[in-house]
């Protein structure tokens, strides 16, 4: 016989404010099998927990109910009370009354129907419900970082730090991201590289980390605590292994007009070439799109002078195969692509600049050694205008983007204050939307721009950038004063909102990690498990969750190798018992599941039954490992015998919800 207890829960005003517990309790304790009901203001609470080992012991509940927030918050905390009170973890249903209910309806009738409804459908499944047993599963005790920007660093030294294998992945030719191209960062403008290339080297001498330049994940596979990685290393028709990084090849090769991607096109490398002076690894790197040895087999001049032996042309890709516990992802960000914004004539005038593409003009490792110049005609700029949010809080959402890019107001500040502090003659405007500064020290830092540099921050619009005699002209509105403004411009730079790396979707989708609507990785809780995704055993780091500056990516990085480390130290984690079981006597063998299983859990077995007459036939059957499945329930669908079942959520429990739903 069922004894069910229903505890409601009124989560404060949360859930009583639009829903009548006290009604929800009455009327549910009239379901069959249900022997108490209740009402409390907090059920996760102590106390609420308590009255519910109370009841569990005092009246033998063999099942619980418990009508309260999405189960996403506390069924863990449900499960474990009523463990402790002898009741099985998976003998505990959670009725969201909060989030599918209460917070959706101002209705107070119409939300109390839904809650009894809800309450209704959990207590039909709970009937069903049979108690569960968790395996175990061992720990690779090693950790992937896909993407070696700084978050990705940071993250892979502290994983080190704690003792632990990890591997960097990163598609460049070298670690460092963007933070590579920046001159200095806000507020304290020191030097990006001075603070970076250390974090760097100290990549390249840690035994524990292992990079993978130039390389890209392929596939991965498996679960948390076990996931199997392949990692596709591109050719760079030079062993890294012999390659000593002098820079000899570098300099003889004769095709010396490929763009420098490094420098944004602002310049040009040769075919062979090392990204920047401090690349981690320092080797080179043939672009085979420009390389005439290998596009018609003419030339080897970089073979000649190579004195290592290094250059080899027959150079293949190569995968290689790794095992990992766990995986972060910080595949960066890209600044959008300016070229549809035309009203700015970004394509028109090679002095229309992005923001990126000034830092690289203003650096000393730069295409100008750091002297401000004209694109154009290289002069000095004696007036510059930089237009804020471009591209950022856009309306039109085929052109920008809807949300703001946090960091464009920080560093078009920084901007300004170098510009008026290097050249004091130039004069510089800054048109804004609205000026945000959310960090430690930023007001303060925009502040000297306006107050002790002189910059001239005017709140509007600029409407249009017309090339003209040489100059930019520009219109713009002044809002404050209510009036238009026409400036004769040298350089015009753009403030391009930032979105994620084009290869975060690929990931995201090897990872079977969730993304929002912009692409950027979505965390298993925006508050309380911010660098989490949904995906156990896969962990958030830097601007692929969102945007962010240096200092907030490097704190996210960090939380996440704490996550990570708190992972790996276990030695087995305890697996989810709600997996897949075949009934071998309805299977077909047609192997509909095994292709949509994502973990390569189920396989097929030849299997002797007995048939009529008292003979025997051999029938190709399913079989779930439970160790690698993961109870996502695709197999469920896929099986046109309706032989694949899902243990704590059959189809005889779903289908007990739906009718206690509708009736």
């Amino acid at each position: 016989m069922q004894k069910i207890g229903v505890f409601v829960c009124h989560c404060g005003t949360n859930i009583a404010a639009t829903v009548d517990v006290e009604t929800v309790a009455k009327t549910l304790g009239k379901e069959p099998g249900v022997v108490f009901t209740t009402d409390y203001p907090y059920m996760c609470s102590q106390t609420g927990q308590q009255m519910i080992q109370d009841k569990i012991q005092e009246l033998g509940l063999t099942g619980v109910v418990i009508c309260s927030c999405s189960p996403r918050m506390h069924e863990q905390t449900f499960r474990k009370a009523c463990h402790k009170a002898g009741l099985n973890d998976y003998m505990v249903e959670i009725a969201n009354i909060r989030e599918q209910c209460s917070w959706i309806h101002k209705d107070k009738q119409e939300a109390t129907e839904k809650a009894v409804i809800l309450g209704r459908a959990a207590i039909a499944k709970v009937q069903l419900n049979a108690p569960l047993t968790a395996g175990t599963s061992p720990v690779t005790k090693r950790a992937l970082v896909i993407g070696g920007g700084i978050a990705g660093i940071q993250t892979a030294l502290d994983i080190a730090e704690a003792g632990f294998e990890v591997d960097i992945v990163e598609k460049q030719p070298t670690i460092g991201g963007k933070m590579t191209q920046i001159d200095k960062t806000f507020p304290t403008l020191d030097c990006a590289a001075c603070i970076l290339t250390p974090k760097m080297v100290d990549c390249a001498q840690n035994e524990k980390i292992h990079i993978y330049a130039y390389s890209e994940v392929e596939q991965v596979g498996g679960f948390v605590g076990n996931f199997h990685v392949k990692i596709r290393r591109k050719a760079r028709f030079v062993n890294e292994d012999v390659c000593t990084g002098c820079g000899a090849c570098t300099e003889k090769c004769p095709q010396k007009k490929v763009p420098n991607a490094f420098n944004l096109g602002l310049d040009t490398r040769r075919a062979i070439y090392i990204p920047f002076a401090q690349a981690v690894p320092k080797v080179a790197t043939i672009d085979p799109d420009y390389c005439n040895m290998l596009k018609n087999g003419k030339c080897g001049v970089c073979a000649k002078v190579c004195t290592a032996g290094a250059i080899d042309y027959k150079q293949k890709d190569t995968t290689i195969e790794r095992e990992y516990g766990a995986i972060v992802a910080a595949t960066g960000f890209n600044p959008i692509d300016l070229s549809q914004f035309d009203e700015f004539a970004y394509s028109k005038s090679p002095d229309v600049v992005s923001s990126l593409e000034f830092e690289r003009l203003m650096n000393a490792a730069g295409p100008t050694g750091g002297t401000l110049l004209r694109p154009s005609d290289g002069t000095h700029p004696k007036t510059i205008v930089f237009v804020q949010c471009v591209g950022s809080r856009c309306e039109d959402a085929q052109k920008g983007k809807s949300y703001c890019s946090k960091i464009c107001c920080m560093y078009t500040a920084k901007h300004a204050m170098l510009c008026r502090e290097k050249y004091p003659d130039t004069d510089v405007y800054v048109f804004y939307i609205d000026v945000r500064t959310p960090g430690k020290n930023f007001d303060e830092f925009y502040r000297r721009a306006v107050e002790e540099y002189g910059v001239h921050y005017i709140k509007g619009m600029v409407g249009k950038v017309v090339p003209e005699n040489g100059k930019l002209k520009v219109q713009a509105s002044d809002l404050l004063d209510n009036r238009q403004l026409h400036i004769d411009a040298d350089m015009v730079v753009l403030a391009a909102a930032i979105e994620p790396d084009k290869s975060a979707r690929s990931v995201a989708t090897m990872l079977t990690a969730s993304m929002d609507t912009n692409d950027f990785f979505t965390e298993a809780h925006p508050k309380l498990r911010p660098v989490e995704s949904p995906t156990a055993g896969v962990f958030l780091s830097g601007t692929c969750q969102g945007p962010k500056d240096i200092p907030e990516t490097v704190a996210q990085a960090s939380a996440a190798a704490a996550k990570v480390i708190g992972l790996l130290c276990k030695d087995s984690l305890t697996c989810n018992p709600c997996v897949a079981e075949p009934n071998e006597l309805m299977c077909n063998g047609c192997s509909n599941c095994e292709k949509v299983c994502p973990y390569g859990a189920i396989t097929y077995i030849d299997k002797e039954f007995r048939g009529p007459n008292r003979t025997t036939l051999i029938r190709r059957v399913a079989q779930v490992n439970p160790a690698v499945c993961q109870g996502c329930g695709a197999c469920t669908v896929a099986c046109m015998s309706g032989a694949m079942d899902l243990k704590g959520f059959s189809n005889k429990q779903i289908m007990a919800e739906v009718d206690a739903i509708c009736r």
